[in-house]
């Protein structure tokens, strides 16, 4: 008689809370990328520093955040702010840290292509990525 190797999951696998270590390192990882693109702000406001509008305006200014957005990395997700950055002279800043619309890392993108070569179900993906990435990889759209 053939055996049966195949094990069937009745539940999905309960996520266990992050240890204090995992929060630490997500923090950690929060705090340097915030840091990051602040500096690269701030590093392109120098650049135009010295140059005004022929109404003696700064023609590159800060102006506030963009609305909090959540990043999926691979040290699970992470709240980022990034500065908004105003040009009167129609031209645009656009973060080469982290670019417009971005909302995983290309690490995180490319894991989803893995899973399906190992031979899970597109249906099972979000189970996969929530035990993988944790709680909030459970509403990642599979497409950009």
């Amino acid at each position: 008689m053939k055996e049966d190797k195949v094990l069937l999951l009745g539940e999905p696998a309960e996520v266990a809370a992050k240890t204090p270590l995992e929060q630490l390192i997500a923090e950690g990882a929060r705090k340097m990328l915030q840091a990051a693109i602040e500096h690269e702000v701030q590093e392109y406001l120098q650049a135009y520093r010295g140059r005004r509008t022929d109404a003696d305006r700064a023609v590159v200014v800060r102006n506030g955040y963009l609305p909090e957005r959540d990043l999926v990395t691979g040290v699970g997700p992470l709240k980022v702010c990034q500065p908004r950055v105003r040009h009167r002279d129609g031209q645009s800043f656009t973060s080469a840290i982290l670019p417009k619309y971005m909302r995983r890392v290309p690490s995180v993108d490319a894991l989803i292509p893995a899973l399906y070569l190992k031979g899970v179900s597109t249906g099972d993906f979000s189970d996969a990525l929530v035990a993988i990435l944790g709680e909030r990889a459970a509403g990642l759209p599979l497409r950009h």
